[in-house]
Formats: C-alpha cells, sequence, structure tokens
C-alpha cells in the first residue's frame, strides 16, 4: 500500500465531499415540492411537470458518466467548479422560463447537469482515490450522510420560501442560485494534493488499457451488468417517491406541510442509513447489504399500502424508506471499486448512476401517467414492490471479490 495514504487525516476529505452531496442532493431530492405550486401558477399539468421532473432524473444519470468521465481526463476540480457554475446559472434562469420547453431545458438539462456534476460519480471517486480501502466503506457512507442531510435541510427551506407571499416556487430557485456558488471554495479544498501517486495511477491505467478499454471490460463483466440491473430498480423507486410522494400525500387531504416533514425525515432517517450502511460495507459483503437493502424495501411499501393514512403513518413511512433511501449507494461503488479499481471509477460508477437514473426516468414519468389518468398511484405501488424484490434477487449472484483493487 502506498505510505501517503496510510497517514491521511480522512475529515478534511469526508467534510468537504459530504458538503457539496448537501448541497446538490438537496436541490434533486426537493423537486417533487414544486409540483403542485408549478401546476397551480402557470400552464404546465401535473403530467406535463413529472415530464420535467423525468427527464431531469434521466440527464442528471446523463451527467453521472460525462462528468466522471470529463473528471477522469481533466481532472475533478475543473469540472466541479463548472458544474457549480451551471446549476446556479440554472437557478437563475428557471423562473424566467416557466413554459414547458424552457423548464425542460432549464429544469430536464441544465439544472441536471449542474447537479449531476456534484454528484456521486465524482464525488464516490475522489473518496476512494483519496483514502486507503480500508476506510472507504465508512467514508462513503459519512459522505453520502451529507447527500442525507440536504435533504433534511432543503425540504423544509422549500416549502418556508413557497409560503412566503413575495418568494414562492420562483424565489426557491433565486436562494438555491447563491448556494449553488458555495460549492466552488470547497471544490478546491476536496481536489487539492494527489490522491494517487503518480505511478499507481499510471499503473492502473496501463491494466485497464485507457479509459475505453475499461469501460469495454466492464460491459463484459456479469457481477457488473447485475449491479446495473439492480440499481436501476433503486432509481425507479426513489424517483417515483420523491416527485409523486408530496402529490399521494395531497390526495389523501392532508397539508403541504406533511409533504415537506415527511420528505424531511426521509433524510435524517437516512442519515443513519448511510452511516450504517457505510459501517456494513467495512463488515460484510456489499452484495449482501444491497440484498437487504432492497428486500427491506418491499416490506415497507407493503406495510404502507396495509396501514390508514394519517400524518404520523406518513411520517413513520418517510422514516422506514429514509434508512434505505440513499444506502444503496455506499455498497454499489463499494462493489464497483472491488470489480475495477479507483483510476476510472468515477466513469464506471457514473454509469451505474445512469442505470439508476434510467429507472428515475420511468419512475417519475409512469407516476404522472398514472395518477393523471386514475387520480391515484394504484398498481405503481405494486410495480415498486415488485422491482425491489427482483434488485434484492440480482445481486446476489454477484462474484464479489475479498477486497478493493
Amino acid at each position: 500500500m502506498d505510505t501517503h495514504q496510510t497517514h491521511v487525516n480522512p475529515w478534511p476529505v469526508i467534510s468537504a465531499a459530504a458538503f457539496i452531496l448537501l448541497v446538490t442532493i438537496g436541490m434533486r431530492m426537493s423537486l417533487g415540492l414544486f409540483v403542485q405550486p408549478v401546476v397551480n401558477t402557470t400552464a404546465l399539468g401535473i403530467e406535463q411537470f413529472s415530464l420535467v421532473i423525468a427527464v431531469f432524473q434521466l440527464m442528471w444519470g446523463v451527467a453521472q458518466p460525462v462528468t466522471g468521465a470529463l473528471a477522469d481526463r481533466f481532472g475533478a476540480r475543473r469540472v466541479l467548479a463548472g458544474g457549480a457554475l451551471l446549476l446556479s446559472s440554472a437557478c437563475f434562469l428557471v423562473p424566467q422560463l416557466p413554459t414547458l420547453w424552457g423548464m425542460m431545458l432549464t429544469v430536464g438539462v441544465l439544472l441536471a447537469f449542474g447537479t449531476g456534476a456534484g454528484g456521486f460519480s465524482i464525488i464516490m471517486g475522489q473518496v476512494a482515490a483519496k483514502l486507503p480501502p480500508q476506510m472507504r466503506g465508512l467514508a462513503s457512507g459519512a459522505v453520502n450522510a451529507g447527500g442525507s442531510a440536504g435533504q433534511f435541510l432543503f425540504a423544509p427551506l422549500v416549502q418556508g420560501l413557497l409560503v412566503l407571499p413575495y418568494a414562492g416556487w420562483q424565489g426557491v430557485f433565486y436562494v438555491w442560485g447563491g448556494i449553488a456558488l458555495l460549492i466552488v471554495p470547497v471544490a478546491w479544498w476536496l481536489t487539492r494534493g494527489g490522491v494517487q501517486t503518480a505511478s499507481a495511477a499510471s499503473a492502473q491505467a496501463h491494466e485497464a488499457g485507457g479509459l475505453k478499454g475499461a469501460v469495454a471490460a466492464a460491459f463484459r463483466n456479469r457481477s457488473y451488468l447485475l449491479l446495473h440491473a439492480g440499481f436501476f430498480t433503486c432509481g425507479f423507486h426513489i424517483a417515483f417517491l420523491v416527485t409523486h410522494l408530496p402529490t399521494e400525500i395531497a390526495l389523501c387531504g392532508l397539508p403541504p406541510s406533511v409533504a415537506s416533514a415527511s420528505l424531511a425525515v426521509i433524510g435524517l432517517a437516512n442519515i443513519a442509513g448511510c452511516l450504517f450502511s457505510g459501517w456494513c460495507v467495512g463488515r460484510f459483503r456489499a452484495k449482501y447489504v444491497l440484498a437487504a437493502l432492497y428486500g427491506s424495501r418491499v416490506l415497507l411499501v407493503a406495510a404502507y399500502l396495509a396501514a390508514p393514512r394519517t400524518d404520523m403513518n406518513f411520517y413513520l413511512f418517510a422514516a422506514g424508506l429514509g434508512f434505505t433511501w440513499l444506502a444503496t449507494v455506499a455498497p454499489t461503488a463499494a462493489l464497483t471499486g472491488k470489480l475495477f479499481g479507483t483510476r476510472y471509477l468515477a466513469t464506471l460508477f457514473g454509469l451505474t448512476m445512469l442505470s439508476h437514473q434510467i429507472g428515475g426516468f420511468l419512475g417519475s414519468y409512469l407516476g404522472g401517467r398514472v395518477v393523471s389518468a386514475f387520480n391515484d398511484y394504484g398498481w405503481m405501488w405494486y410495480a415498486d414492490m415488485a422491482l425491489a424484490g427482483a434488485a434484492a434477487l440480482l445481486n446476489l449472484p454477484i462474484r464479489e471479490p475479498e477486497a478493493e483493487r
């Protein structure tokens, strides 16, 4: 092992990475709170705005391997800083273009790539490259908890601004535009210094045959494909809920405050879930951690469907969901690192995030189609359960190496 890494202090890396995810994931996971305000104040219907969010989910996924590859090629600092500037610009543009195609551009593309540049692929790649293998599991969990903290903090912030007479949903985006700029100095802090010795990076690049060779080899690996399939179902689950849980709550006759509080509870519970997941990755095989997380979602949705629709039951449902919410990221990143090493982790993990977000597109869009047609989410809940069960089973045949490379 490189002696440079044996004495590294992980907390500056963890803190900087967690802050960036706090901002980008906090924004991404709060978009469902805009559905009712936008539908009520613009010409967009719920199906149209659900499509906008679905396109956002898909393009956020596209951004993961694209920005990951750019970071592997040109350095993470440039990509993170450029993404922050794009994100800030997108936030200031959204209120100026409140039409379907305007939202498609500003939210569906620009906001997606801005938040995506500061998403999991680059951040987890930096954490894995800067820290030794024995630290990566818990560190990834702690960094991932930053994204959960973002959801916990952003949900009440958004709801509080939405009810202000001189703010509304437009004012929320202006505030977000200012917050996004804070990523620039933090990105510099995260990326300063070397993450590997030059010889180590060169050796890994040579072994992989470059980026194209690494990607080609990965897609010939059955375990990597199974990891993609499981993560696809995870994206469907999370995007469906983060987009449509506020509307589900509204259909039950409960006030918007229950929706924002539920999203905040999800974020708070997931802080514990991410830390626990990271701890488990350091002690158990990551594929078993993933199978348990996906399987628990089947039980949670089944319990929700059997329970009365009260505010307390929504909070309990949110707490259960939150414990598994982003907890799948650390074991998925760990598995990718174990299979292929860290040299091109930003790209390879970014590609798994793309599969996640293809599922996310379908979860957001199909949820909008279903509620528009039937005024309830009906079979979407059963589809979510079936996919989660399938994901649990798909992870079991993965051939997981003993340790990260």
